[in-house]
């Protein structure tokens, strides 16, 4: 080997020298933002986990609350509440006539009675600032009598089901004991009809007639919103 050609493989030698210096070096930047990303996507992890645990903590409290003040009241008024706080009335015949919207007088006065307290509740001040929304929710089974088809009862029931909903908002946003709540509720309270979406069934998959008729209120927190921010931090 040449002189000319020793020089050449010494400049070719350090060219690779150099190439691989800088790929080692580019291999450390990335391990770093590998690793700082990983920290943060932990830290967004635990502060998912942080708000999963206590807004289920809040959710069994509220619950607890509820059952507690509602237990001497519930089997008569054809009432009961689930650990999702769905507090559901089932007693077909105290609610609407059949196909009307207006609220029967029976429960009519069942409400003037539950709503103050269920919202008395609700607005204390460690539940308040973390619900979303109060929604009242209204449903049906899917028969209608005299109905054109599936479809047609559907829409029957979803004109129903909304106009029974509003009229349940309107009655209780009204009464006297909740005047002091109403700002709060006019910007929490919604009324949902939800015709025979979500009919209620047996094990066998039959449908039950009477427990798909009834009126839901439910509770929802901003969890799922909280969680929601986090994310959008930590994904592109």
């Amino acid at each position: 080997m040449n002189e000319n050609e020793l020089e050449q493989l010494k400049e070719q030698e350090g060219h690779w020298v150099a190439v691989s210096d800088l790929m080692a070096g580019l291999m450390m930047v990335f391990m770093l933002i590998s690793i700082v990303f990983m920290i943060n996507v932990e830290q967004e992890r635990d502060k998912i986990r942080d708000v999963a645990i206590l807004y289920d903590h809040l959710r069994v409290q509220l619950y607890e609350d509820l059952k507690s003040e509602f237990a001497d009241d519930m089997q008569r008024w054809g009432a009961e509440l689930d650990k999702d706080l769905t507090f559901r009335f089932n007693n077909t015949e105290v609610l609407f006539d059949k196909g009307a919207a207006d609220l029967k007088p029976e429960f009519q006065s069942i409400l003037a009675d539950f709503f103050p307290r269920y919202i008395g509740i609700i607005t204390r001040e460690k539940y308040r600032d973390d619900i979303l929304e109060v929604r009242i929710e209204g449903h049906t089974s899917s028969a209608w009598y005299g109905a054109l088809s599936d479809d047609d009862a559907y829409i029957r029931n979803m004109d129903l089901s909304q106009k029974r909903t509003r009229s349940a908002l309107g009655f209780v946003l009204e009464l006297p004991d909740v005047s002091g709540n109403k700002d709060w509720l006019k910007s929490h309270l919604t009324a949902n009809g939800l015709s025979s979406a979500k009919v209620v069934r047996d094990d066998n998959g039959v449908e039950n007639d009477e427990r798909s008729r009834r009126v839901e209120f439910k509770v929802r927190t901003d969890a799922e919103g909280r969680i929601a921010t986090i994310l959008d931090r930590v994904l592109p």
